[in-house]
Parts: C-alpha cells; structure tokens; sequence
C-alpha cells in the first residue's frame, strides 16, 4: 500500500476539512430555500426543515448539533462505499461531496467506481461534473457558482493524493492535456 493511503474506516474528518465545509456551506441560523429551492439551516442541513419552516430561526447550538450528525451520515457512507485505500486528503473530499450531494449521488456515481477500480486521475475528473442545480425558475440545470468553486477545490484535495507513476494520463485525441505543474501538452 502506497504511504498515506489508509482504508477509509481509519479516518476520521480533518479540522481543515471540516472547515472548509462550513466555508462552502455558509452558515444561515435562519431556514432559507437554497439556489434549488430546498429549504436548508445552518450548514446546508436539509434532512429535518420543510417550506413550513422557512424563516424559523434556530440556535447556534442547535447549528452545530445539525452539523455533527450530518457529518456523521456522510463519513458513514464515505467508510461503507469506498473500497480502495485512500489519503486524508481523498477522504475529506469524498466526505464533502457526500455531505452536499448525498451518500445516493456517491454510490451510483462514475467518481465512486473509477476510485473503486483503481482509476484514481478519473475519478478525480469526475468532481467537476456535479456542479449544476435545477433552476426552481425555469427548471433547467444550471452550473452554481458556489458549486463551481466547491468542486474544483475537492478535486484539488482528492487529485493531490492520486499517484503519478503508477496512474496512466488518458487523454482524448485532439484534446490538450494540462498536468498538474502547470505545462499544456498536446
């Protein structure tokens, strides 16, 4: 096994991670309907508010208890569907992900088994993909900014513990290919 690489039941969420989750997620003592028209409180949780209760506020307490259990459910799905070894790195950004996307997107995705076959470069890629949200408006997907911004910074974490030398660079005919020093080969 690679050094840093840990089967995933090992980890526990990094404080940085955690940060950068409530960084991402914002918090909103008030339950607000986010971009997609979902009601939501505190750090994007979801799970226990209704339309009912948009502008109901709740208590910074009550926010971090929120928190902790939905942090749970997602490392929880992190530890149930991943199979392979990964870093602290992959671990926090797969937990993310699950966090704001849920653990049915992880386990039906393209991301969750090419890192499960061992395809860690294509996994990687597939971050950037799940960037759009329904328009409540117009019920068209549209890429989120905040998505946007949220996705490149999980494939930057999760891409950093892939390992160059034994992952082949697949790229399509005609298509550059930008590594990660910055050099664009065609």
């Amino acid at each position: 096994m690679t050094p840093g690489r840990k089967m995933v039941g090992a980890f526990v969420l990094s404080v940085a991670a955690l940060a950068g989750i409530k960084l991402h997620e914002g918090t909103v003592h008030q339950v607000y309907l986010d971009p997609v028209g979902i009601p939501t409180v505190c750090n994007g949780h979801t799970a226990t508010v209704t339309k009912k209760d948009v502008g109901r506020v709740v208590s910074p307490a009550l926010c971090d208890v929120l928190l902790r259990e939905d942090l749970r459910y997602a490392e929880a799905a992190v530890k149930r569907l991943v199979k392979v070894p990964v870093t602290q790195g992959q671990y926090d950004a797969l937990v993310s992900f699950t966090f704001n996307f849920g653990p049915g997107k992880l386990a039906t995705s393209s991301l969750l088994g090419y890192l499960n076959s061992g395809q860690c470069l294509r996994a990687a890629a597939e971050f950037p993909k799940w960037k759009y949200g329904r328009n409540p408006k117009t019920g068209k997907l549209e890429p989120l900014p905040g998505l946007v911004k949220r996705r490149a910074d999980e494939r930057k974490l999760f891409e950093a513990g892939c390992d160059l030398s034994k992952t082949a660079l697949v790229v399509p005919y005609g298509q550059p290919a930008v590594l990660r020093w910055g050099v664009t080969y065609t």
